[in-house]
């Protein structure tokens, strides 16, 4: 089903095409039409198979096109840790970036200025709130908490806080909550002390159960764990080893693509790469001569992971980890077509191991670690626990894409703590990097991020910059979940935020 079959705001809409979105996840196709219909949902849904756009799809369409009070909060996403507010902040700057909706991430363990920025917000109003308990409540104690115009109210990862004992925090924030308000409840699983709060807080829901998809038994899936300086060497060496005649090498950033292809046309591989910054003319030519077998190697981001079909393809190799479990089922889901077999590598380096330790949990089954070969030197140990924090939920910058709603440009994307603004007027800054707003007018679209839990831009956010500054988002997602370069976040999970 793709995204312009919803009836988004076309607001929304160039800002899922920006981010290079099509086609909607399972989740999303079930899960968004009755959230724009206005109906409480409780929904079980894994990490990885896009849930967070699909809250915050229909949510910000909901806020564009109905009358709301710009000076309370609209709505409030609650979430058990900082990485997971980091996140779905960052997705949600993507993706309302043609939008005027504001948001701010409410999270501890920042200093006296970042509670500063979040009081600020939190008197004033804001669109959109998301937030964890400790944080919250710490805010709300204090009385400049503007509620009385809040319409939706969003748990994610609910099992998740109940198990971090977060069951009281979160019926003292709902205290101070308008009765009416649309509920939508998100879970991994469903024990009964999560259906018991769902009774408590859900108006005669729609339950929705949602599975990730698992890849094709035939595909053969091995996984080697390297430096980062020892990826490129070895997909050299894997390609050397066999007559391969259909590859396709995954990258998250389209700076691995220009890198990597690179190297291997200086090696003589019959290679090409696709990317966003390629014309569309040039990706059909390159795809075309793929299909041809006029190509052997195709070097591309996570655009090609879904909506192609070639058969007969050899060999997937996963130059980075995928951002969750979804991506790395269409990535690899790209060989063993039809009646073939093939096999899929993923390059695991230190930073993407506690990634992939994830993606192995959706999987149900780990992935086999096949030995470097020895000409590389030693490699590091598969120890995720070790890497924890590295290559988890997003960046460790502080952020949010408002305050208020006039003056003041929209964060960079380089770290620091952000509270800012919707668009109010000014020249719209011209070249592709600092796209604003309004229609689009050519050039290269951005890379979709991968997704936050589903989905986001993987970026950490600033305070307030000129606009003409801020660059086009780049990178998503999700939104098929949630999203980003999966950078690594500053601080692990902290039960007391």
């Amino acid at each position: 089903m793709n995204f312009s079959e919803f009836g988004l705001d076309e607001r929304l809409m160039d800002g899922i095409d920006a981010m290079g979105y099509t086609t909607a996840t399972p989740v999303q196709e079930q899960v968004m039409q009755p959230i724009l219909d206005g109906k409480d949902l409780i929904v079980s849904a894994q990490t990885g198979t896009g849930k967070t756009a699909a809250f915050l799809l229909p949510l910000m369409n909901k806020l564009i096109t109905t009358p709301h009070d710009d000076h309370h909060i609209n709505a409030m996403v609650i979430v058990p840790t900082r990485e997971l507010a980091v996140q779905i902040a960052q997705a949600m700057e993507g993706i309302s970036y043609f939008t005027s909706v504001s948001s701010i991430a409410v999270y501890g363990g920042g200093d006296g200025n970042s509670f500063a920025i979040e009081k600020k917000a939190l008197s004033s109003g804001a669109d959109v709130v998301i937030c964890t308990p400790g944080r919250m409540i710490a805010h709300l104690n204090m009385g400049y908490v503007k509620l009385q115009g809040l319409k939706y109210l969003i748990l994610d990862e609910a099992d998740r806080m109940l198990d971090m004992g977060f069951n009281d925090d979160i019926m003292k924030i709902i205290s101070f909550l308008p009765k009416q308000r649309q509920n939508l409840l998100f879970s991994a699983t469903m024990p009964m002390k999560m259906r018991e709060m769902a009774r408590k807080i859900l108006v005669d829901p729609l339950e929705i159960n949602i599975s990730i998809s698992k890849p094709p038994e035939k595909i053969v899936q091995e996984a080697f764990v390297v430096y980062e300086g020892q990826k490129i060497p070895l997909v050299k060496y894997v390609l050397s080893q066999k007559d391969f005649q259909s590859v396709i090498v995954f990258c998250s950033k389209k700076q691995n693509v220009k890198a990597l292809s690179n190297e291997l046309k200086r090696a003589r591989f019959s290679i090409e790469e696709i990317h966003s910054d390629l014309e569309q003319t040039q990706r059909e030519q390159v795809l075309q001569d793929f299909r041809n077998k006029k190509l052997k190697i195709l070097v591309a981001t996570d655009i090609l992971s879904r909506g192609i079909d070639i058969e007969d393809i050899d060999l997937v190799i996963n130059y980075d980890v995928p951002n969750d479990g979804e991506d790395y089922v269409h990535r690899i889901g790209r060989t063993a077509r039809a009646s073939s077999e093939g096999t899929a590598y993923t390059f695991i380096s230190e930073q993407e191991q506690q990634k992939f330790a994830r993606i192995e949990e959706l999987l149900g089954k780990p992935v086999t670690k096949s030995p470097v070969p020895a000409q590389f030197g030693p490699a590091p140990e598969y120890n995720p626990r070790a890497h924890r924090g590295s290559g988890g939920r997003g960046g460790g910058g502080r952020g949010g894409n408002g305050g208020g709603r006039s003056g003041g440009g929209r964060p960079d994307g380089q770290g620091g703590n952000g509270a800012n603004g919707g668009r109010s007027g000014g020249p719209r800054p011209s070249g592709d990097a600092n796209r604003a707003s309004g229609p689009r007018s050519g050039g290269p679209r951005p890379e979709r991020p991968a997704r936050p839990e589903g989905g986001g831009p993987n970026r950490p956010i600033t305070p307030s910059i000129p606009r003409a500054e801020r660059p086009r988002p780049s990178g998503p997602a999700e939104p098929n979940g949630q999203g980003g370069s999966g950078e690594s976040a500053s601080d692990a999970p902290n039960p007391t935020n």
